[in-house]
């Protein structure tokens, strides 16, 4: 009786997908392209933010960017305008990407002799915290009218994220949310996390972000 193997399937996907990620990361930092993953809920300002940190540095490095989307490419038209390399991804209904998406993303991109590749992935704050996907850091964002109280409710997105930028601060008259409660919400979870209040509309908050970008840059090509 109960002769039978049990597989756990979802373990073994993660298992493969890590060798992947290990593998993109060795080969990135090799070529010195720093590969930072985005990621945020859909209406946080992800690509507006974009915008704003591609006109900060794209006179100091060269820039790739991916955009995933489940459909459409209106985030990709946007991006283009800035005159930055940009590829779109449809994810054909998946809610993530994973490492070998992002390898076959970066080939479509001709990512040879990039300094900085942002992947901005699918709107979401839960599959995408799950799966690895080869980024050097990670980077999430939290709009000001999303409440303060989101890493109680996704706490893997915030523990596994290297820097949060909280946007939308030119907004924090219309909304209750509480700065500091979200702050010390996110440090329990994260103690290491870099934490920086910006509006991607505005531009405040844009400067100590982008500063921290050019470090990470520099120390990536060591």
């Amino acid at each position: 009786m109960d002769n039978f193997k049990i597989i756990e399937i979802k373990e073994g996907i993660f298992a493969n997908n890590n060798k992947h990620a290990d593998s993109l990361r060795l080969e990135l930092k090799q070529k010195g392209n720093l590969l930072i993953n985005l990621m945020s809920s859909p209406g946080s300002g992800k690509t507006t933010t974009l915008v704003a940190t591609i006109n900060k540095l794209k006179n100091e490095m060269n820039i790739g960017v991916m955009e995933a989307d489940i459909d459409s490419d209106v985030d990709a038209h946007t991006i283009a305008k800035t005159g930055v390399k940009v590829i779109q991804l449809h994810t054909g209904g998946m809610c993530h990407l994973d490492a070998e998406m992002t390898m076959q993303g970066l080939q479509g991109l001709d990512a040879e002799g990039l300094d900085l590749t942002i992947l901005e992935n699918v709107g979401n704050l839960v599959c995408p915290a799950e799966f690895d996907t080869g980024a050097a850091k990670n980077v999430m964002i939290l709009s000001v009218p999303e409440g303060d109280d989101k890493p109680l409710k996704y706490p893997l997105m915030f523990s596994i994220c290297d820097v949060l930028l909280i946007n939308k601060m030119d907004a924090m008259d219309f909304f209750d949310f509480d700065l500091e409660a979200a702050i010390e919400r996110v440090k329990k979870l994260n103690p290491n996390i870099k934490v920086f209040p910006i509006s991607a509309k505005t531009g405040d908050g844009i400067e100590d972000w982008t500063n921290w970008l050019r470090t990470e840059v520099k120390h990536w090509k060591k």
